[in-house]
């Protein structure tokens, strides 16, 4: 709005085309799913594409070379950085069509950064391709918000290790090939030193998904079991006991995600709202005259901006190379809260209909909704934020 939006012309002229590509991609593909998305979720079900309509779409990305776009070069990717990575998920999250370029970021990067070769080639290696999918294992029964006081354990017995536990709030289980799984190996060190991440195929026995758990917005997550399963040390991702620093790695690049995917669905919500209060005449004015909408107007299109820019600044500290923990958390929060606001108001502008399952706007309000909890819930990051300025200023 206003012509202020992403500082496209700082990205290299192949970015750009990346990018206006991928918008085309979800207005000429996406887009036109909506409608169905929306029945299914308003029906109860889940709020996703059919294996038969998602398979087209992904032929459509191959073709495009819209695949395993951050990826390392020598397994066929792009190695795009993280600020053109961000700006393509703010245009996948413009419609409520859920679909993600193969592979999914965070879980490749981890990977990329602590997998053997011997692993990079047996898991890495397809799933960069998008032949295997994967799914990561860490909130438990009664420490969903604190990782570091999780209880799964994982015992050596002679080569290889037992594992016993539960794990909630996981996505993706039933798609997923390998879970990458957060478990305790040393009580006494907890998060310095005692927790390490598995590798564990879908087919392994004592490895078992107890049941589904409906989410708003009509997604779902899964609570898993481990009963006495039993791994090889080659299964061992990354160092004994070193797995919470790449974990912490990882929940850092969805939270940077989720900074665009709030910015994708809060410049639609705008959007909407600009193009109906224009049309929409009450007691004989039109909304948009009406100074009430105009500051939800004017806020909307400042917060974005803003968000955008917190949002861009982190991801060039990741290109530098740099800490974007707090700078994450700060997106986090800001972003949630910010998209919660602007797709109220653009909800309340519609009137009657914004309150209904016929506008995309529902489920984004309810994605935003769980967006404040999952990775952290806002309150967590608040004390981090807080505790590291104090510190800073000690």
């Amino acid at each position: 709005p206003g012509g202020i939006g992403p500082v496209y012309e700082e990205f290299a002229e192949e970015h750009r085309m990346i990018i206006d590509l991928v918008e085309k991609f979800v207005e000429n593909e996406l887009m036109p799913f909506e409608k169905v998305i929306m029945e299914r979720e308003a029906g109860g079900g889940k709020a996703s594409l059919l294996p038969e309509e998602e398979e087209p779409l992904l032929a459509k990305c191959k073709e495009l070379g819209l695949w395993a776009l951050d990826a390392p070069e020598e397994m066929g990717g792009s190695e795009l950085p993280p600020t053109v990575m961000l700006a393509i998920n703010e245009k996948l999250w413009s419609t409520v069509t859920p679909f993600t370029f193969p592979p999914d970021s965070p879980n490749l990067l981890m990977l990329d950064k602590v997998a053997t070769p011997e692993q990079k080639a047996k898991y890495m290696e397809p799933y960069a391709q998008g032949v295997m999918k994967s799914c990561i294992a860490i909130s438990e029964p009664g420490a969903g918000g604190d990782p570091a006081h999780m209880r799964t354990r994982a015992i050596k017995d002679g080569d290889d290790w037992v594992i016993n536990g539960r794990k909630i709030w996981v996505s993706n289980v039933p798609a997923a090939d390998f879970i990458i799984l957060m478990a305790v190996t040393d009580p006494e060190k907890g998060a310095r030193g005692g927790i390490t991440a598995f590798i564990v195929d879908k087919d392994t026995p004592g490895f078992g998904i107890e049941r589904e758990i409906p989410m708003l917005g009509g997604s779902r997550t899964y609570e898993l079991v481990m009963d006495d399963m039993r791994l090889p040390q080659s299964q061992v991702l990354g160092e004994v006991g070193e797995g919470f620093a790449p974990m912490q790695m990882r929940l850092t690049v969805r939270r940077l995600e989720m900074g665009a995917r709030c910015i994708g669905m809060a410049e639609r919500a705008l959007k909407m709202m600009c193009e109906h209060t224009q049309q929409r005449e009450t007691f004989g004015v039109m909304l948009s005259d009406r100074q009430a909408i105009q500051w939800w107007i004017a806020d909307a299109a400042t917060k974005i901006h803003t968000t955008r820019l917190l949002m861009y600044d982190a991801a060039r500290m990741a290109e530098r190379g740099e800490d974007t923990r707090t700078a994450a958390s700060m997106l986090k929060v800001y972003a949630t809260e910010m998209a919660t606001e602007v797709l109220d108001h653009a909800m309340q502008s519609f009137g009657a209909m914004g309150m209904t399952r016929e506008l995309p706007l529902a489920i984004m309000s309810q994605s935003v909704r769980l967006a404040r909890i999952y990775e952290g819930p806002t309150e967590v990051h608040r004390m981090v934020i807080a505790r590291r300025t104090l510190r800073k200023y000690a």
